[in-house]
């Protein structure tokens, strides 16, 4: 057999077919797009960097389940998605006792678990009676310290005094220590959402395929690279929840297809992880200030870091102007606390001083740093705390006869050794609870379990309880006032205020706000105008168009 040849009047039949064909091929591909389309418009997709994410708010501690809480669990109170400000969630109102010390809830008739149990006052009590236990190691349990006989309780204290009282299936009663004109914001923090009693008491959910919430959306799929969430239609305001499901999905810094797939539209939100340079459309880059401060911070639980004045030498030795490096820092910063409008700007350590530091030093006992113990700086991965990490050893090595050594550890398990007590500095980049400089400082209490510094001073802790019979200004100078002591006795070094950067196209997503918490709460987002999937061409009559989805602007 040889090679088969067309000849004319085959080609009369066949070309007319393949021209047919050729015709027809983009508009089944468009039926199939749009096909894809509508299913891919039902899915928002965001994407986070890989870490040891839970589901249990009661131990929970990162930014990543902060934001995931937000459509899976739900408070008395809840972030306005704007302007951050409590509004009404699962309590539909509440009442102030005319001396602001006793706040009666009204949770919603309607407000039910996924499973469909009716969320009561009872679950709020207990849950929150769980997060304060003593024996409990969760790390919010001092933002609960506003509560009357809460920081009793947690020393040991009688829980019958805590000021938590359920009046009612539907009526819970909170009474304060003092009238505190913060307190509802503070309620919005995902540590006071309530967790249903047939997993309150678990405290490794690692293995639960789904837990019942009482938020938005309820978890249909969970692996170690995913969870997927569907709308939950048993939700009281499940008719103003606009997006069928929302993909959360996990990926490791390295992976270098996140870019290419949010470029593409395959990815709606990037949180984190992002290579800004790879960016095809330049107005998906969300840049905005941030309630946020990137800190080093020197143990003071041991000798003889333990004495101020060798925490203050040591922090008057760096050399502050490349620590803050305007060159390379977005923002520096000089304090703990992000600037407010009438917020005092507290005094802080902003020059070297050699002379003062070895004085400081010789009175301690330690002159020219003799006798000081090896200082361990601990640091994430990352060239940022690289470069800090180096600054500090050659300025303190340089100064003082001292050994200096520099540890990593990668994230997320840096974040697990922060408690440990076997190094001498460490770092944290701390975003704001909640819209006040109070989510800055009472951290630092005697007794909070995220004081990873182990700081201790009685003067600093009735500052911060002086301040919670105050408002206003005086309030604020109050506050200013024990921030000052943190930045002068060389606890606290911070080194810069962050931005939030996210990737999103804000054309597309209604409902995504930039705001200093960068927190987003998932129940108002909606697709304003869902792009083609890629490779879709809209018409609109006069133009043609590829949008971000398609990668290019014609």
């Amino acid at each position: 057999m040889g090679m088969i040849d067309l000849s004319r009047a085959t080609r009369r039949v066949v070309l007319p077919v393949i021209v047919l064909i050729l015709v027809l091929i983009p508009f089944v591909l468009l039926a199939q797009t749009q096909g894809d389309a509508e299913e891919y418009a039902d899915e928002f997709v965001v994407n986070f960097l890989s870490g040891a994410t839970q589901l249990n708010p009661i131990y929970s501690y990162t930014t990543s389940e902060a934001q995931i809480y937000t459509g899976i669990y739900e408070g008395l109170v809840n972030y306005h998605p704007l302007t951050m400000e409590p509004v009404p969630a699962a309590a539909e109102r509440w009442e102030v006792s005319p001396d602001g010390r006793v706040y009666t809830f009204y949770i919603r008739e309607d407000a039910m678990y996924w499973n469909g149990d009716p969320v009561t006052a009872h679950d709020f009590r207990d849950t929150w009676l769980t997060l304060i236990d003593p024996g409990i190691d969760a790390a919010y349990n001092f933002l609960y310290d506003v509560i009357d006989g809460v920081r009793e309780y947690r020393r040991g204290g009688a829980r019958e005094d805590v000021g938590i009282r359920v009046l009612g299936d539907k009526v819970l009663e909170v009474t304060l220590r003092r009238p505190a004109t913060h307190f509802l914001k503070i309620l919005c923090h995902h540590a006071f959402v309530p967790v249903h009693p047939s997993v309150r008491q678990l405290e490794d959910w690692s293995d639960l395929s789904t837990v019942p919430g009482n938020g938005p959306y309820f978890i249909t799929e969970r692996d170690a690279d995913h969870i997927l969430l569907e709308r939950n239609e048993l939700y009281w305001d499940a008719r103003e929840v606009s997006i069928p499901r929302i993909r959360i999905i996990f990926t490791d810094a390295e992976d270098d297809t996140v870019m290419s797939r949010f470029n593409r539209g395959e990815i709606d939100w990037v949180t984190s992880g992002m290579n800004l340079g790879e960016v095809q459309f330049p107005d998906t880059i969300v840049v905005n200030p941030l309630f946020a401060t990137t800190y080093y911070f020197l143990r003071s639980d041991e000798e003889p870091f333990s004495d101020p004045r060798v925490r203050r030498a040591l922090a008057l030795l760096l050399p502050w102007e490349q620590l803050r490096d305007e060159e390379i820092l977005y923002i520096p910063a000089y304090t703990l606390v992000p600037q407010i409008p009438f917020y005092p700007t507290a005094e802080s350590i902003r020059e070297r001083s050699e002379d003062e530091a070895l004085q400081l030093l010789e009175e301690a006992g330690y002159r020219q740093g003799v006798r000081l113990p090896t200082i361990t700086v601990h640091i994430p991965q990352g060239s940022e705390p690289q470069r800090v990490a180096e600054l500090m050893r050659d300025a303190w090595e340089d100064a003082l006869e001292v050994n200096v050594e520099i540890r990593v550890t990668p994230y997320p398990a840096y974040f697990d050794l922060l408690g440990e007590s076997d190094f001498t500095v460490g770092t944290v980049s701390w975003i704001g609870d909640f819209a006040d400089p109070l989510t800055f400082l009472q951290m630092w209490i005697s007794d909070s379990n995220v004081n990873d510094a182990g700081f201790t001073d009685a003067t600093y802790d009735e500052l911060i309880d002086e301040s919670m019979l105050q408002s206003g200004v005086q309030r604020y100078q109050t506050l200013a006032q024990a921030e000052e002591i943190l930045l002068q006795s060389g606890t606290v070094l911070p080194v810069s205020h962050s931005p939030s950067i996210n990737l999103i196209d804000l054309q597309e997503i209604d409902g995504w706000y930039p705001n200093p918490l960068d927190i987003h709460p998932f129940k108002y987002f909606e697709f304003s105008g869902r792009a083609p999937v890629p490779g879709a061409i809209r018409y609109d009559g006069a133009t043609q168009s590829i949008d971000r989805r398609g990668g290019s602007q014609l």
